[in-house]
């Protein structure tokens, strides 16, 4: 543009031009922008989408908003294109530091927990304990509330639905994301793709979600649309003895059970939501044992029914019982929350 200038005025009238255009696009096109969730950062899309979803006053829970990805709308625009082209393998390093994913070959093993139905050969202490351990004046011991698997974060679901996710597709996957041959992602991918494909137990209704949406859209089909999510308050007590205060069971609703949602290890977030018929959620204020000082509020989930369990379960060793013998809870920490209704 050689030769041009800009005065005062012109600069004036330019403002005013993107002013008027800006407004045009709030009033007329709002309603469309809001609907299309690449055409606004997937922050702001969890905001439009529980708004419209949620039928509370609620806020929205900080679990799900720590767990949004980090791309822009156009980032997400473009990685959603190069997914539709079968490119996106090209491109690995640069998608997943902009997505905040786990994707490379280095990466060591994480162990976790499906709802505590695996197998493991340590018992954390204060992992497991009896519900008539839930009293107000109780001592009890807590686990390490820290969050022990690398950070990541849903992807947008114009993303996440072009990816494939069964065992049938591992060969695409291991493609897509590098993975070699026996490889610590093999091993990963193998583990979670088998654990949602699993037939659910007796009782069960699950579902493994790969976006915010998709775990509300679960939330919402089993409880309804005045629901509200539970977590952990914070790490506070950690791996030390702690008094238990106020106590207060939480219902799923009027006509389901709660629904639990932890998350499993993939390359994105993917989260394994679950209810049982016989799922017991309480929540409790977690105090210092000498000052009587509050440090965190707790939420605990009680597994009233075992009997379908491994008699090698690691509750079991804990508590030194058998399946179907006694209930298990455990509180619910780290990146794992439970869904109920809200009143």
């Amino acid at each position: 543009m050689r030769g041009i200038s800009f005065s005062k005025m012109s600069l004036f009238s330019l403002f005013l031009v993107l002013l008027l255009s800006l407004r045009v696009v709030s009033t007329t096109d709002a309603n469309s922008l809001a609907g299309d969730a690449n055409s606004i950062p997937p922050q702001e899309y969890l905001v439009h989408y529980w708004n419209k979803q949620i039928t509370n006053n609620l806020a929205i829970p900080s679990l799900l908003i720590s767990k949004v990805s980090p791309l822009t709308a156009a980032e997400t625009t473009l990685f959603a294109q190069l997914m539709a082209k079968d490119a996106i393998s090209d491109q690995l390093r640069s998608f997943c530091k902009a997505a905040q994913l786990l994707c490379f070959p280095a990466l060591p093993y994480y162990p976790v927990s499906y709802s505590g139905m695996n197998v493991n050969r340590g018992v954390e202490p204060g992992k497991y304990f009896r519900e008539s351990m839930l009293r107000s004046g109780n001592g009890i011991r807590m686990p390490d509330l820290r969050v022990k698997t690398p950070k990541r974060s849903f992807l947008p679901r114009s993303i996440s639905s072009g990816l494939p996710f069964s065992t049938s597709k591992l060969a695409k996957l291991k493609q897509i994301f590098h993975a070699g041959a026996d490889s610590n992602m093999e091993k990963i991918m193998i583990r979670t793709l088998s654990q949602c494909e699993k037939a659910p137990t007796q009782g069960e209704t699950k579902r493994c979600v790969s976006s915010f949406e998709g775990m509300i859209d679960f939330a919402t089909s089993i409880l309804g649309h005045d629901i509200k999510l539970h977590s952990m308050e914070s790490v506070g007590g950690s791996k030390r003895e702690v008094l238990i205060g106020r106590v207060k069971r939480i219902d799923g609703s009027k006509s389901s059970a709660p629904v639990a949602c932890h998350e499993t290890l993939f390359p994105y977030m993917v989260y394994y939501c679950h209810t049982f018929p016989t799922l017991r959620v309480y929540e409790a204020d977690i105090l210092d044992p000498v000052s009587k000082a509050k440090i965190n509020h707790g939420v605990a989930l009680c597994h009233m029914d075992t009997s379908i369990w491994n008699p090698n379960h690691e509750a079991f060793l804990q508590l030194g019982s058998g399946p179907g013998r006694i209930e298990a809870c455990h509180w619910v920490y780290g990146d794992y929350g439970v869904w109920t209704g809200a009143n």
